[in-house]
């Protein structure tokens, strides 16, 4: 029986001295060399300057682990590399004991701290924006492209599909867009009487109703129903094609899943919003009119009349110019999103959510973008 020899430590006074390992580190005497590593402070391992092995009696396994977790793996590597001396089955099993616990010097890593991750998060939210504003712009690039080769050539034109797409996204969303805006004039007519008779002008109720309705809130209601309702089902419907693998086969067959998918549902929309926003606007100030009538005694006849007298035809124009850019954006997006689908049922539900989220903030940046020219134009 070879004679074995206690394992021992001997610690540094001050940073600058040698921590000596000697005696037997192996499985036998493994709780000995727990309590011995057990009495280091934590904060004191990993972190000797010099480190002698020359009397080191034995080595196994479980002896080279207890090493790595006093010296940490990167300085047990240098250790090993720099003892000449050492056995060579020693050295070896050392490197590959340090090499197979590389994350054990990542533990006196601090977390960072509040403003660190908040900066953190930031940049990664705003790299996310800018990787989603260039892909935005590529695709918007690619429809128009593909929009401008098939208006040459009438024979591509897919009227069957256009069609359908009309009925889906304008016929089958008259019912709740004139709800809403309806409701939402007599809200408007509420408010402003409300506001306006402590002035004695509740007249004027009738051109609050009139302009925010003609200018903003007919297009900008209807954008975001057709947000909600009709960019999320493109969404589904592309991405579900996606996942079925249906897109690679009409690349299989030589068509362009662009021109067959996306062209006909950005051209329906761009007609239906138009038409949508002109039923929103006669259902607020329909919902205006019943409120005026039945709480400022304000005959359908005379808001008519004042209709005609104090407002513009140029309010309806430029509240109804800005609906077929809303249609074409939210259209994009939809379809874009859709495309963007890895292939599981989870890739579409959070693609459709990223869709209605994308089209609500870009139409209401695109309309107070708008906002603000037309107060600059003084139209």
């Amino acid at each position: 029986m070879p004679s074995t020899q206690p394992p021992f430590l001997t610690l540094p006074k001050d940073p600058s001295d040698i921590l000596r390992i000697s005696g037997d580190w192996t499985l036998k005497h493994y709780a000995e060399l727990r309590t011995l590593i057990g009495q280091i402070p934590e904060k004191q391992r990993q972190n000797f300057t010099q480190v002698d092995m020359s009397q080191l009696a034995g080595l196994d396994t479980a002896g080279g682990q207890l090493l790595a977790e006093l010296l940490g793996a990167e300085q047990l590597k240098q250790v090993s590399d720099n003892s000449p001396d050492m056995a060579r089955e020693r050295r070896t099993l050392l490197q590959r004991i340090a090499s197979s616990c590389p994350e054990s010097t990542d533990n006196q890593k601090t977390e960072p701290g509040l403003i660190i991750a908040l900066l953190e998060q930031i940049g990664v939210s705003m790299l996310g924006f800018y990787a989603h504003l260039i892909d935005l712009l590529g695709f918007i690039g690619l429809t128009l492209s593909a929009l401008a080769r098939n208006l040459v050539r009438p024979g591509n034109w897919r009227i069957t599909a256009i069609v359908a797409q009309i009925e889906q996204t304008a016929f089958n969303a008259i019912p709740i867009v004139a709800l809403l805006t309806f409701m939402v004039g007599a809200v408007i007519a509420f408010l402003g009487a409300t506001v306006l008779e402590s002035f004695g002008a509740s007249i004027y109720t009738v051109d609050l109703i009139a302009f925010s309705f003609l200018r903003e809130f007919g297009v900008l209601l209807t954008a975001i129903l057709m947000a909600g309702r009709t960019a999320s089902a493109f969404t589904a419907q592309i991405g579900s094609m996606k996942a079925n693998e249906e897109i690679d086969a009409i690349r299989a067959l030589g068509l362009n899943p662009l021109e067959i998918l996306v062209l006909p549902r950005v051209l329906a929309l761009m007609v239906a919003m138009p038409v949508l926003t002109f039923i929103a606007m006669l259902s607020g100030l329909f919902g205006g009119a019943m409120v005026c009538a039945l709480s400022l005694d304000i005959s359908p006849t005379m808001y008519v009349s004042m209709l005609h007298q104090n407002v513009e035809v140029r309010h309806f124009l430029l509240g109804i110019a800005k609906a077929p850019i809303f249609a074409f954006l939210i259209a994009v997006i939809g379809c874009m999103e859709g495309f963007k689908v890895s292939g599981s049922a989870e890739s579409v539900g959070e693609h459709t959510t990223s869709s209605v989220v994308q089209c609500i903030f870009v139409v209401i940046l695109v309309d107070a973008l708008a906002a603000l020219f037309y107060m600059e134009m003084g139209w």
